[in-house]
């Protein structure tokens, strides 16, 4: 009895011994696939970000081209609008990054600015033929593109670890100005758009109907309007309070 007890006590920490090496083991696996996971999705940001920059650079050249060409902004759309829809509705996946976590951002924050872009694009300018040719189409236009080839060379060049101070300062000064450039570009580009949409009763759904529902487009883009005024400030004033934080550091250790 005594050599079975002292056989029990023996085999007690050995089987502790191997739990724990076997815990050690999985721990050692699970920060393996971590790591894996984690160089994979880097790797994709990467990519993803470069092609984007590469594809608001193209916008860029094409636009500078046009205009030194023609000397108006008449068709500038038309011209451009291809690339422009590969690479706005492209930002989409950024919606999706943050979702999966693989971007520390507000997914609901990152939906509203991408969608609102992409409506613009698609639902407005797109849809809206007349406002094709308006100067608040090559405001906007101007606007978004230097904005996101800084923003996406911002990013890429965080991810490889060698971040350029020009580049840096860019992202978080030029918004300063291109921000309100941009929405004034939209706001003008719907304001347009307005009449043209009236009279054609573009998107509209009126009663008698099947599903007993009514839409109607003109009042909804008026809605969109509308919702600038308290979402514009606060996205504007959040980049300054993040401006202060980045370009800020510096002065503050100094003193």
């Amino acid at each position: 009895m005594a050599a079975e007890v002292e056989g029990a006590e023996a085999a007690q920490p050995a089987a502790s011994a191997e739990k724990k090496k076997k815990l050690q083991q999985q721990q050692k696996a699970a920060e393996a696939s971590r790591g894996k996971a984690s160089f994979l999705a880097t790797a994709w940001l990467i990519l993803y970000n470069t092609v984007m920059t590469a594809g608001w650079l193209v916008l860029a050249v094409s636009m500078a081209r046009y205009g030194l060409a023609k000397g108006s902004n008449r068709g500038l759309y038309r011209s451009i609008e291809k690339t422009l829809k590969i690479f706005q509705t492209g930002a989409l996946l950024e919606v999706v990054h943050c979702a999966t976590g693989i971007v520390p951002s507000s997914a609901v924050l990152t939906a509203f600015q991408v969608s609102s872009r992409v409506f613009l694009v698609w639902a407005v300018t797109d849809s809206v033929k007349p406002v094709q040719n308006e100067y608040s189409v090559l405001i906007y236009l101007s606007a978004w593109t230097l904005t996101e080839i800084v923003r996406y060379s911002f990013y890429t060049f965080s991810l490889l670890k060698y971040l350029p101070r020009a580049i840096k300062w860019a992202r978080y000064t030029l918004f300063i100005v291109l921000y309100p450039l941009g929405v004034t570009g939209e706001l003008l580009t719907i304001y347009h758009a307005l009449p043209h949409v009236y009279r054609s009763k573009l998107f509209a759904y009126p009663l008698p109907n099947a599903l007993n529902i009514s839409f109607d487009y003109y009042y909804f883009l008026i809605i969109v309007m509308i919702s600038y005024v308290p979402i514009f400030p606060q996205l504007y004033f959040h980049m300054m309070s993040q401006r202060k934080k980045v370009l800020g550091e510096p002065k503050a250790k100094e003193s």
